[in-house]
């Protein structure tokens, strides 16, 4: 059972070069369409995610198969070569007229075509870690798999928004496609599917969790067939576009629930957003309960921040204190982050929670990034 993930360096000078030259050339109206948080740094930054997701990995899930990393011309400097782990360029996976893309939407819609890939597998971004002991039958139906809802609030009945985000649009453009399939079914019309929708089947206006995410290699290649303009239009995609919002974190996820190859359960799990008032307080909550969630997720929301932003390096110490130990795909060298600083982090944190919950009040509204 392979898993993949999808990683990309923004400090890197050269990656920079290239992401603002294709800012540039970009024509007004398709600049007018970018999603919102579609540019901002936290979209980008590395911030040692991925080093800390696959020592999890091998912590909780040792029996995975091949690791896939899936980059731009990329690669970890800690990285240490393995026959259980392969570098993706997209230059081998999509072709020259996707390319370059920063959509993160846009690459994963290829990822089923990675050569040799396992029917069953997991596609992660690198801000999703496991938090317990991962068993493949709590993932994976016979046919299918699980899915879990998100904690963000419903979505709206409407029409795709600019001012909304991605996985609320996805939603949208999900459910719309669904219902157009539906009432052309009913009317008789011969539809190019080699299966028929539930007809009990209710959408529901909510998004899908941040986690990890099982996949079929067989459903991806048959719904490439059934929605050829879904996947054209987030191929289309140079950085993510809200008219053009991810498919493969909805669509694909919706379509497998309405068809009857996807149910819905509950995972235990976290969320940690790294720009709220009350980081400190979330990542306490997450340190206090590793071991026993299924799955979690940091997302940097930091957006515009500095490298050496205290709340970014929060999040590094908690991972190493959490994570400690080395995985195999690490090279011998240590991370960025000290032992002192671990400690002096973990410190940080405790004071921070007690005048957080004297001072501070969560903030209301805030937004999940995909």
């Amino acid at each position: 059972m392979d898993v993949v993930y999808l990683w990309v360096d923004g400090n890197d000078s050269s990656w920079r070069d290239k992401r603002q030259a294709a800012l540039a050339q970009l024509p007004r109206d398709t600049g007018a369409a970018m999603a919102r948080y579609s540019n901002v740094e936290g979209r980008f930054r590395d911030n040692h995610e991925l080093r800390y997701s696959l020592r999890a990995l091998e912590k909780f899930f040792p029996q995975h198969g091949h690791v896939y990393i899936v980059t731009d011309a990329q690669a970890p400097n800690w990285l240490r070569p393995s026959d259980r782990l392969t570098l993706v360029d997209h230059r081998e996976l999509m072709p020259e007229s996707s390319l370059p893309t920063f959509d993160s939407g846009h690459i994963e819609s290829w990822i089923h075509h990675i050569p040799g890939l396992s029917e069953r597998y997991f596609y992660f971004n690198d801000d999703v870690f496991l938090g317990a002991p991962l068993n493949p039958a709590d993932w994976f139906t016979p046919d299918g798999f699980y899915l879990t809802w998100s904690d963000e609030p419903p979505v709206t009945d409407e029409a795709m928004r600019m001012d909304a985000t991605s996985l609320e649009n996805a939603c949208r453009l999900s459910i719309e496609w669904l219902r157009a399939q539906a009432g052309a079914a009913l009317a008789g019309q011969a539809l190019p599917l080699s299966r028929q929708q539930d007809p009990l089947y209710q959408s529901t206006f909510r998004t899908f969790a941040h986690s990890p995410r099982p996949m079929r290699r067989s459903l991806l290649q048959e719904l490439e067939g059934a929605a050829p303009e879904l996947f054209a239009g987030v191929r289309s995609t140079v950085f993510r576009s809200w008219d053009k919002p991810t498919i493969v974190s909805d669509f694909v996820l919706r379509w497998a629930l309405a068809h009857g190859l996807a149910q819905m359960r509950t995972y235990r799990h976290r969320h940690v957003s790294t720009g709220d008032v009350d980081q400190q307080t979330q990542l306490q909550a997450l340190a206090a309960e590793f071991g026993a969630l299924d799955f979690f997720c940091i997302n940097d929301t930091t957006d515009d921040a500095h490298l050496d932003d205290p709340r970014l390096q929060q999040v590094q110490s908690v991972l190493q204190a959490m994570l400690p130990q080395a995985s195999g795909f690490e090279q011998s060298q240590g991370v960025a982050v000290s032992g002192s600083a671990v400690l002096a982090g973990a410190a940080e944190i405790h004071q921070g929670v007690q005048a957080a919950a004297a001072h501070q009040s969560p903030v209301s509204g805030s937004r999940r990034r995909a």
